[in-house]
């Protein structure tokens, strides 16, 4: 491993792109601290700290952020929410989105546009929810004698936040290491690792009563956390491989093909982008809800969409199965697959071109993609089932979402470094 470390750094490509990413995620953690005007941020923490789950978990996605209520607050949720939003119409709902999806790079760079000018819109929406609905939510005037114009100017400070998140993480995937906003919200839940083993010590260690019992506890806290990294990686590494031939034929007095490949087909070809989704989609209606905190129906949305709720919990699970089946498909059509490989001269032994080998990929990969559905949920849920019976601190229920998360993000990043070393000859983390 050591000499991997050093072999990266003796790439200045790859060097450069490291330190590249390194500041602005530098920048990022600075811009977490500097407060919104106009907010009374103690108040607003300890308000917070006796929420709803799922504003904590928020909080863990901007990196302590929302409840220090500053310029990064509402973090790059809204960029999430707005990404869903674009692909779902490019499903054939709007026909002009649909015929960009098609155009390759082109394309891509048409929708990324439109969705930046989503990522505005619904900034500013859940900006003044944010605004209007925290200072009503706790009971508490976190923003003293505010009016509408108080709320705007707090709103647009937010959206411009998120807008600039955005751009830095186009700026890591174009200058970086790729993946930039995955990374950014990799590096919010990192810097908030060393508050959860803080609380984790004070409610379990720093009391000499039944120490023993509560070394026990930490012990096993911190083997099933082992035992959940092996699963994700393990399930984020299995691989399907397809075997397919490719037929001897003539062009002229060349002759192609006859080689024998494999399609891999991953058990979780979504990554970590379907808890992502589910996340940002879970919180849409609960936002919405703040701006009338004080009616019955959205104390009823607020209380019972939670993630700690038994109702938000199901619909959380549901919404990560549902948007794990969507990514794959949308990344990986078997009916195109299977033209491309009769047009190549391409087939599975065994199985028939055409719609016959679409039919077998289609069966093979819901099968794969119903495995990492189940166990993406699964994984997601059982903390908050475990931290529940163990009697640990809320904050620390929410363990599993920010473990798929930043397992996942780890492990496709050290693919991107894996690949650049390999092609200039040095060895990476995996190939040995």
């Amino acid at each position: 491993m050591f000499t991997t470390v050093s072999n990266i750094w003796k790439v200045s490509e790859l060097r450069t792109r490291i330190l590249f990413t390194l500041f602005v995620l530098l920048i990022y953690r600075i811009g977490a601290f500097i407060p919104v005007p106009g907010v009374d941020t103690e108040l607003l923490k300890q308000a917070g700290s006796n929420g709803s789950d799922l504003f904590g978990l928020l909080n863990t996605f901007s990196g302590g952020a929302l409840f220090n209520f500053s310029i990064f607050a509402i973090g790059i949720t809204p960029y999430i929410t707005a990404s869903i939003i674009v692909q779902l119409l490019s499903m054939d709902v709007i026909p002009r989105f649909a015929e960009w999806a098609k155009q390759g790079e082109d394309g891509k760079r048409k929708l990324a546009q439109i969705t930046r000018y989503g990522t505005v819109i619904l900034g500013l929406v859940q900006g003044l929810a944010t605004a209007i609905g925290f200072n009503r939510i706790y009971g508490v005037e976190i923003i003293h004698n505010a009016n509408f114009v108080d709320y705007l100017v707090i709103a647009i400070i937010l959206t411009a936040g998120t807008a600039f998140l955005m751009w830095l993480g186009e700026q890591i995937t174009e200058k970086g290491i790729g993946n930039g906003i995955s990374i950014l919200i990799f590096a919010a839940i990192v810097a908030g690792l060393p508050g959860h083993v803080r609380t984790l010590y004070q409610t379990q260690l720093a009391d000499a009563e039944n120490l023993f019992l509560n070394i026990v506890k930490v012990l096993l806290i911190v083997l099933v956390v082992v035992v959940m990294i092996v699963g994700v990686i393990f399930i984020q590494q299995g691989i399907r491989k397809i075997p397919v031939q490719y037929a001897k034929r003539v062009v002229g007095r060349k002759m192609y093909g006859g080689q024998s490949t494999h399609i891999p087909m991953k058990v979780n070809g979504a990554g970590v982008i379907p808890v992502i989704f589910a996340i940002s989609l879970l919180m849409f209606p609960i936002t919405i809800a703040n701006f009338w905190a004080d009616k019955l129906w959205a104390r009823w949305i607020i209380d019972n969409l939670s993630y700690d709720k038994p109702l938000g919990m199901v619909l959380y699970v549901l919404l990560i199965i549902g948007f794990t089946f969507f990514y794959t498909f949308v990344q990986i059509n078997p009916v195109q697959m299977a033209d491309q490989m009769k047009k190549n001269g391409g087939y599975i032994p065994g199985i028939r071109p055409g719609k016959p080998t679409s039919s077998y990929l289609t069966k093979v990969l819901t099968r794969l993609t119903l495995t990492g559905a189940i166990f993406l949920a699964v994984i997601s849920i059982f903390p908050v089932l475990f931290g529940s019976l163990a009697g640990l601190d809320r904050s620390i229920q929410l363990g599993g979402t920010s473990l798929i998360i930043v397992v996942g993000v780890a492990l496709d990043t050290m693919k991107q470094i894996e690949g650049q070393l390999i092609k200039r000859h040095y060895k990476g983390f995996i190939n040995k």
